[in-house]
């Protein structure tokens, strides 16, 4: 079994953080919110652990990686909750307590509860969005105005055509024509990328090859939206007018 090569893992900022422990990357993770290379740091470190598990128990390669980025996003949504003991802390709680096992006992849970469906219907890729950079245009999509992110994922996930989003968002009392649609997008994908973290920014967008992520225009953001559960969620959140 290979395990998938990221190239985020050699990327400077997350080399720079080779050095910190557990609880230390745990930590600034928290205090620092607002930056993605702290989670990219523990994902480079327990990926691999994370993958095989993972490939172990999956019944193809495309549903192991589907499964992989979903696993990565629960990780990242209860890591905030995490008290991570520093080593030698006899006194802490959970002085057993280590990261390590937390994320392993976290891919056995994804591993045994979530729903992955057949392969036809799933579209994501590893070569073309890594688990952190996925989870963070994510979280960049739930930031931006309503109207935006639901012009952005019938465009891109549902292929509609500017004309046809015209035509539902005015029957649900929106007065958007097709030129303004197409105005809605372009500030849709530029509101998208400031909204993600500066340093996930650097990592993914600015000294990656090109080959794996050109910028974040319409191909990117199409290969992104194309999951179908990220979809799902997308839509769901949008209001009814």
């Amino acid at each position: 079994m290979n395990i998938p090569n990221f190239p985020e893992c050699d990327h400077t900022l997350v080399q720079s953080l080779h050095h910190l422990s557990d609880q230390e990357l745990v930590s600034l993770f928290k205090r620092h919110s607002e930056s993605g290379r702290y989670f990219t740091a523990i994902f480079c470190r327990y990926s691999p652990i994370v993958y095989s598990l993972i490939r172990h128990s999956a019944r193809s390669p495309v549903q192991a990686e589907y499964l992989f980025a979903l696993t990565w996003r629960h990780i990242l949504h209860e890591l905030g909750g995490v008290q991570c003991p520093a080593p030698g802390d006899d006194n802490a709680p959970q002085s057993s307590f280590t990261l390590q096992n937390w994320v392993i006992n976290i891919t056995a849970l994804c591993i045994n509860q979530a729903v992955v469906p057949e392969v036809e219907a799933i579209h994501y890729s590893i070569d073309q969005a890594s688990p952190p950079f996925w989870c963070y245009v994510e979280q960049a999509l739930d930031h931006l105005p309503a109207i935006e992110r639901l012009v952005m994922v019938m465009a891109l996930t549902f292929r509609w055509s500017e004309n046809r989003i015209a035509a539902y968002l005015q029957a649900e009392g929106e007065t958007l024509n097709a030129a303004e649609v197409r105005q809605t997008l372009i500030r849709a994908q530029q509101h998208l990328e400031v909204a993600l973290p500066e340093d996930i920014r650097a990592i993914y967008l600015d000294q990656m090859p090109t080959a794996v992520v050109p910028s974040l225009g319409d191909d990117t953001l199409d290969q992104l939206l194309e999951v179908p559960e990220l979809a799902g969620i997308a839509v769901d959140r949008q209001p009814s007018s």
